[in-house]
């Protein structure tokens, strides 16, 4: 194996990188950066360090000494790269001679490959086994005898076709076993085997010991490497249409494995799948009730993981954990055990289905099924609050000789516990969570953050402070040994929760006295809303959809962090998105995904900063292109020219008013002739807590009321300008028919935890440029005189303007709409 990665003086992330499929070849991290040799795909070798490996997002990250900088490569820039350390099998010396397990070890078989490259050329070799993806295939050349393998990468793009080992019936004609003409005929009643029924297949062998399930899996691994579709096609259980629809759903549905997707569809039996995994895949079936399951191998799986995976934990031999499992085709299971228990994982197939009470069962012949580790039993059963886990926590330190003790990130309620936190505050609509420690025994306080107010949560006992925060890097893959120093990441809750699909982003910021906060943030529900969801008034909405139909132009959206300009933009893409226009976006982070449109996600780690991506987008003809963030003079000097050269730029920025924006990108340097002749509309926006529409009492507005509605709304007004409480009136009746006007009072109920309020509703200042702002803005103008003159020459209105005309409508309240809007 390589050697581990020394903490102390490298805080480079480790790489992950697979190993042969065999159980000698140990799975841990390699650590940051790797000696390497890439060729490129003019056949140039060159030796370089492997930094990052990344190939779910198609690249590699490289830096070529002697220079230090960290290069990204696509894997589609060349057609090998191979880790120059060798990898070496673990030690089995301490291992009995004659045992099983020993023979399995060293089982690593040498297997000729043919690579065709897409260039013409050809790759002959051997490998101890490989690992083919949809990016590329993993091989593993031996090097001695004493099992030692060169690790090489070859990329999808780079070959169209590969073989390992001789084919079956070409062996036997060398062998003299079996005629060419015998060989024909087999595979000719091989075909016709594919069109039997289930039942007229042999019972696939159980599996009941130890002894023989080592043996199964040595002749696992002889076996050639079917995917499951294939095998379910061969044998005849699906058409390949049906497979290709599959396929299909299946890139919709990303989180639901192939073969349990056509098994709901009601395409196939769960017999049928474990038929082909067993007779096709070459998965060995293990009664359960009958094997002796190893009880080391239970205790390193808890058993609330277990029944997540819907897994039963085996063996533990060497280092390695052999598990059953319903589908143990399902790499992301195996992948998700070996990166929390750091070991090798190989599967098997339960003989049965393993539900909730199956996985318990095989626990409670060791006494490991408790009460506090096992609830709830049945998928059916709802899962345990937050408080209650709380309490089972508690309880269990109570019952400890040192009840002070430290939980560890590994308890199994404590890790049932964070789920339980982000599965609450997803369900009661809060926005972020807030995790604050303290350095002294004063407890961790959880606080949500719901329409965008902060509301106490939780509060832990301070023995849970460590533990709390290294759960929380585990799952978003952070470092947990780096506490000076800020990180931030990522969550796809589904991988610990597959029915909720949530992502988080996640912030750790170190506090005084060693201590660290968590503000997690909930990406979940995260779609594109309609323009009528928006909440815009009809001269509003009409103004922008008006800007929208442009073919080139700047459009800004503006406010303060938190206050929907995403989702504003977005809304906006989507009226805009149509089979004639391409769509570009670049952003930091993507917070809500379309299928049609082409987001790409900056990174100024590795400098792909917004001004770039902007040049990009520029060379790849689009139509339409959205900037998340205008950040620094780069990026709006871009914005502004691809605007001027026949496109349709919207992006945002943290600005107060939309007059404001205006002065703020003349300050940042922007030649003010070509900026005002791109710039075609500000919209600002600001959120408001929304009456909670349950247990809110409308009632038509006293004369009283009308009149401080009135007086607010004309104090907005330019003395010059300002109208008559007539005209206000007159004004709001073209709106808003007088008998409609109704104003809100919260009361408070179960739904909005006796605020009065739940959700929120947008206000919004939308500034047109027409000529006359558009001369004011080549001689750069202040805000003060850009809103007099909109005022009196358009009909724009202030946020603390459009946010009256909510009140009336009975959407929130004036206090609200104050508080909201104070800066306007």
């Amino acid at each position: 194996m390589a050697p581990a990665a020394d903490s102390s003086s490298s805080t480079d992330p480790a790489l992950r990188w697979p190993t042969p499929p065999f159980i000698g070849y140990g799975a841990a991290p390699l650590p940051s950066p790797q000696p390497c040799e890439i060729e490129g795909v003019n056949g140039q070798v060159r030796a370089c360090q492997l930094v990052a490996w990344e190939p779910e997002q198609g690249q590699a990250r490289i830096q070529v000494p002697p220079s230090k900088a960290v290069l990204p490569l696509r894997l589609d820039m060349f057609r090998r790269l191979t880790l120059t350390t060798p990898l070496a099998p673990d030690d089995v010396r301490d291992l009995p001679s004659d045992g099983p397990l020993q023979a399995l070890m060293e089982h690593r078989p040498r297997l000729p490959y043919h690579l065709e490259l897409v260039d013409g050329s050809r790759r002959d070799g051997h490998t101890v086994g490989y690992v083919e993806t949809d990016v590329g295939v993993y091989l593993f050349e031996p090097l001695d005898e004493l099992g030692r393998v060169r690790r090489v990468f070859v990329p999808r793009s780079a070959y169209f076709k590969l073989q390992v080992g001789e084919a079956i019936g070409h062996v036997l004609v060398e062998q003299h076993a079996l005629s060419p003409e015998q060989v024909e005929l087999a595979a000719r009643e091989q075909a016709a085997m594919r069109q039997r029924k289930l039942g007229d297949y042999l019972v696939v062998k159980e599996i009941i010991k130890p002894e023989q399930l080592l043996q199964a899996l040595e002749e696992q691994q002889r076996m050639p490497l079917v995917r499951i579709g294939e095998a379910l096609t061969a044998l005849g259980f699906i058409t390949p249409a049906q497979l290709d629809e599959a396929l299909q759903r299946q890139r919709q549905e990303r989180s639901m494995p192939l073969g349990e997707l056509l098994v709901q569809s009601g395409q196939i039996t769960r017999e049928q799948l474990r038929v082909a995994l067993a007779r096709k895949m070459g998965y060995p079936v293990v009664d359960l009730k009958q094997f002796p399951i190893d009880p080391e191998a239970l205790r390193r799986v808890p058993l609330a993981t277990a029944r997540k995976l819907r897994i039963v934990p085996l063996l533990w031999q060497h280092g390695t954990l052999i598990i059953a499992a319903e589908d143990p085709s399902q790499r992301a299971v195996i992948d998700e055990l070996e990166f929390s228990l750091q070991c090798k994982v190989v599967p098997t197939l339960a003989s049965a289905p393993l539900d909730s009470a199956a996985v318990g069962e095989a626990y409670a012949r060791f006494g490991m099924d408790s009460a506090a580790a096992t609830a709830p039993a049945r998928a059916d059963e709802p899962p345990l609050s937050a408080e209650a886990l709380l309490e089972s926590l508690q309880a269990d330190a109570q019952g400890d000789d040192e009840p002070q003790a430290a939980v560890e990130q590994s308890d199994n309620s404590l890790v049932r516990l964070i789920n339980s936190i982000i599965i609450e505050a997803h369900q009661q609509g809060a926005s972020d969570i807030h995790i604050e420690t303290y350095p002294d025994k004063r407890k961790v306080r959880i606080r949500l953050r719901k329409d965008g107010r902060l509301r106490p949560y939780m509060e832990l006992p301070h023995t849970y402070r460590a533990a709390l925060v290294a759960r929380l890097k585990i799952m978003c893959d952070l470092d947990i040994a780096e506490r000076r120093k800020p990180q931030d990441g990522k969550i796809d809750f589904a991988r610990f929760s597959p029915q909720h699909r949530i992502e988080l982003r996640v912030a750790t910021i170190p506090t005084y006295g060693g201590a660290e906060d968590v503000v997690l943030r909930i990406l979940a529900s995260a779609r594109a809303m309609s323009i009528d969801e928006l909440g815009l008034s009809a001269p509003n909405r009409q103004a922008l959809l008006a800007a929208a139909q442009r073919p080139h132009g700047m459009l800004l959206c503006v406010g303060p962090t938190g206050s929907g300009k995403t989702t504003t933009l977005h809304a906006l893409l989507q009226h805009l998105n149509t089979p004639d226009r391409k769509i570009w976006t670049a952003e930091d982070p993507i917070e809500i995904t379309h299928p049609d449109l082409r987001q790409v996600q900056v990174n100024p780690k590795i400098d792909w900063t917004f001004d770039k991506a902007l040049r990009a987008f520029l060379r790849a003809d689009p139509d339409v292109i959205m900037v998340g963030e205008i950040r620094d003079s780069e990026t709006a000097r871009m914005a502004i020219e691809a605007s001027l050269t026949g496109h349709l730029v919207l992006s945002t920025l943290h600005t107060n008013s939309a007059p404001e924006t205006v002065v703020r990108l003349l300050d940042m340097g922007m030649d003010p002739f070509n900026f005002a002749d791109s710039l075609v509309l500000v919209l600002a926006q600001r959120l408001v807590r929304r009456l909670c529409r349950q247990c809110v009492r409308l009632a038509p507005p006293s004369e009283a009321e009308l009149e401080e509605l009135i007086e607010d709304y004309r104090h907005a007004f330019p003395e010059a300008v300002r109208p008559t409480a007539e005209a206000v009136r007159a004004e709001w009746a073209a709106l808003l028919p007088p008998s409609s006007w109704q104003v809100g009072h919260p009361v408070g109920c179960a739904a909005c935890d006796q605020t009065g309020f739940k959700g929120r509703v947008g206000v919004h200042e939308l500034l047109s440029i027409d000529a006359t702002l558009r001369r004011l803005i080549q001689t750069k103008a202040p805000a003060e005189t850009l809103q007099q003159t909109a005022m009196a020459g358009s009909p724009f209105r202030t946020l603390r303007q459009d946010g009256i005309l909510k009140v009336l409508q009975g959407l929130t309240t004036l206090e609200e709409v104050r508080a909201g809007t104070a800066s306007s």
